[in-house]
């Protein structure tokens, strides 16, 4: 069967947990999140009120998923999207699922009059960073910083 890029619905909770958890454990090396705040996390998108999440399917396997956050540009005076996350299952890296779910967060955005998307990635991952230049991105001229 093919890849299928959809909205995530309820009967994605389990399997998309276990994904986020390799996202933030397994990759970023990040704590485990309580499970109820994951599934309120994952609840939340699903309302797509405050951002949407999207996933990659095969054959009833999740093989990524991306996270739209929907913001605002001040100097813009317009409303964006960031796009928060964008993770694939390593076994799948290279297929062309990365590409899938980053081109349904931009039509997306295109679609719903979205100023512009963005996103961030750490500065040690390479791998993404070309990733992001081949699909069109470029390094803006803002610093990120967190506290």
């Amino acid at each position: 069967m093919s890849l299928i890029v959809r909205t995530v619905e309820h009967k994605d909770k389990n399997q998309l947990t276990e994904l986020m958890y390799q996202y933030f454990v397994d990759f970023y090396k990040r704590p485990k999140p309580q499970i109820e705040k994951v599934h309120n996390l994952i609840e939340t998108l699903q309302e797509k009120n405050k951002g949407i999440q999207f996933i990659a399917e095969q054959d009833g396997e999740l093989l990524g998923f991306a996270t739209l956050y929907f913001s605002f540009s001040t100097t813009k005076a317009d409303k964006i999207t960031v796009m928060n996350d964008l993770f694939v299952v390593e076994n799948a890296r290279g297929t062309g699922v990365a590409q899938e779910l980053f081109k349904s967060c931009e039509k997306f955005t295109k679609a719903n009059g979205y100023a512009h998307m963005s996103w961030v990635t750490a500065t040690d991952n390479k791998r993404a960073q070309r990733f992001y230049e081949k699909m069109g991105g470029s390094i803006g001229n803002w610093l990120n910083y967190s506290i």
